[in-house]
């Protein structure tokens, strides 16, 4: 996924791992010594998501037109309703970059759909078709579990659901956007324009689910289960929405998460983030990860591969971005 618009290089911190058990108490050990904010919010299951990140996974790849991804799609309705969300599907027939029909469905979760003042959560839920970047070239056209690179936002979105009382002020949305990783494969030689990616955020961002739909602020979810993961302040997301960035990054450090978010640039990144912003005018940012130092994608090694399954999705990951959004929905 993700078309990389620009890269800086700059230097790989090593994280310093906060071990906690994966339903335990919270506790604060912010690096930052002007961090004053206490954690606050329930305990962010890590054993929960992990389990809601292997369902997924048990369907198959959830590629675009497959029984694998119709079948999910119901499962992750159910889910949010199951947690007392209000669902919208909104379906779609969207033109893929070689002509092909995709029979495309995001899913709008909404806690507490009747108040006006609201925040966004996002991620993708379809899989890659094509193994494009794996080393093994006989890869290629095989499609990609996507454990990390689409199951883990949703798990992590499904898990905050589930955790959510009925006492918050404001009203959430859960957007699942689908279409999200049908973009020009490395094997075509015309340049990327682009625009093949993030399909269902921009048909979402052009027909909202809701005549003059708007929210505070949007955070998208972008593989954020990997190991060896960290989060670097993504470009665009500094341009369109620089204080949702520093509110972010600074929860991550009251909740002790603050090494899995480091306080440096990484790269510009072509996502779902990029039409929310731009068409639907909310200021959005994208959690996802950069690798400075790795040689097979500033992604992961696992990023368009066969190997982005199970095996590869960490749950101390899994935790530190779940509890820094607990962190950041239960502080406004």
């Amino acid at each position: 996924m993700k078309r990389i618009v620009h890269i800086r290089v700059i230097s790989l911190l090593l994280p310093s791992l906060l071990l906690l058990s994966s339903c335990g108490n919270l506790r604060k050990q912010a690096s930052d010594n002007s961090v004053t904010m206490q954690p606050v919010g329930p305990a962010f299951c890590a054993d929960s998501a992990y389990a809601f990140c292997q369902a997924q996974c048990d369907f198959g790849a959830r590629t675009m037109n497959s029984k694998a991804h119709d079948d999910c799609e119901q499962w992750i309705i159910g889910k949010f309703q199951q947690y007392g969300m209000s669902v919208i599907p909104q379906k779609a027939l969207l033109k893929g970059y070689d002509g092909t029909m995709l029979k495309s469905t995001n899913i709008i979760a909404s806690y507490k759909p009747e108040l006006t003042d609201r925040i966004l959560l996002c991620a993708h839920w379809d899989s890659r078709p094509w193994a494009d970047n794996d080393p093994d070239e006989a890869n290629w056209h095989k499609p990609v579990m996507a454990a990390n690179d689409g199951a883990s936002g949703v798990a992590v979105m499904l898990e905050i659901a589930r955790l959510l009382p009925d006492t918050l002020a404001h009203g959430i949305d859960f957007i699942c956007f689908d279409a999200e990783d049908y973009g020009l494969p490395q094997w075509e030689t015309v340049d990327d324009p682009g625009d093949t990616w993030a399909l269902g955020a921009q048909y979402w961002a052009a027909n909202l689910h809701k005549a003059g739909y708007t929210a505070r602020f949007g955070i998208l979810l972008d593989m954020v289960g990997g190991q060896g993961a960290q989060f670097y302040q993504e470009i665009m997301s500094k341009r369109y929405a620089a204080n949702v960035v520093d509110k972010v990054w600074r929860a991550a450090s009251v909740v002790g998460f603050g090494s899995f978010f480091p306080k440096q640039e990484g790269v510009q990144i072509t996502d779902d983030h990029i039409p929310v912003n731009t068409v639907a005018k909310i200021p959005t940012i994208d959690i996802i990860p950069y690798y400075p130092a790795c040689a097979e994608s500033s992604f992961g090694p696992t990023w368009h591969t066969v190997n982005d399954d199970m095996a590869h999705i960490d749950k101390t990951t899994l935790q530190a971005v779940g509890q820094t959004l607990i962190q950041v929905l239960f502080s406004e």
